[in-house]
């Protein structure tokens, strides 16, 4: 993948994109996005901005470190500089056409589902599905079921 194949794929799944190769903002039905490539480390990354993240619950954290495990598949939530994010980090060189248009669609999913069902995908990992939606919040009862170093 290229900074050119990148800004070709922006382009074309996007309703609007400024910047320049290597540093995009663009929107999706009006959600924010930006891509920031690094050619010399080769790394990218897509982000998109949910909200401030001292305005969240500490219920509404836990729930989305959950999601990273079972709901937000090949994206992440994350904090950095006081906004809560969704994030998509990858190699650059060996992404596909296909695999850059899945992340673009999971950040977005992944910011649309922030506070209901924090879906990337329709595709959910066992364990959330018919469980404690609550899971990881009021659970401090429960020991470790690994070895403690």
């Amino acid at each position: 993948m290229t900074n050119e194949k990148l800004q070709d794929i922006y382009t074309s799944v996007s309703d609007s994109i400024q910047g320049n190769p290597g540093a995009w903002q663009f929107f999706i039905k009006e959600i924010p996005m930006v891509s920031i490539t690094d050619t010399n480390h080769n790394r990218m990354r897509i982000i998109s901005p949910i909200a401030d993240s001292k305005s969240l619950s500490d219920e509404l954290i836990k729930a989305a470190l959950v999601a990273n495990f079972h709901t937000a598949l090949d994206v992440k939530y994350a904090v950095s500089d006081g906004i809560l994010w969704s994030v998509f980090i990858h190699p650059l060189k060996e992404l596909s056409e296909h695999q850059v248009k899945d992340a673009v669609s999971q950040v977005y999913h992944a910011h649309v589902n922030f506070g209901t069902s924090f879906a990337s995908t329709a595709l959910a990992f066992p364990g959330t599905i018919g469980g404690d939606k609550k899971e990881g919040v009021d659970k401090k009862e429960e020991q470790p079921k690994y070895k403690k170093l």
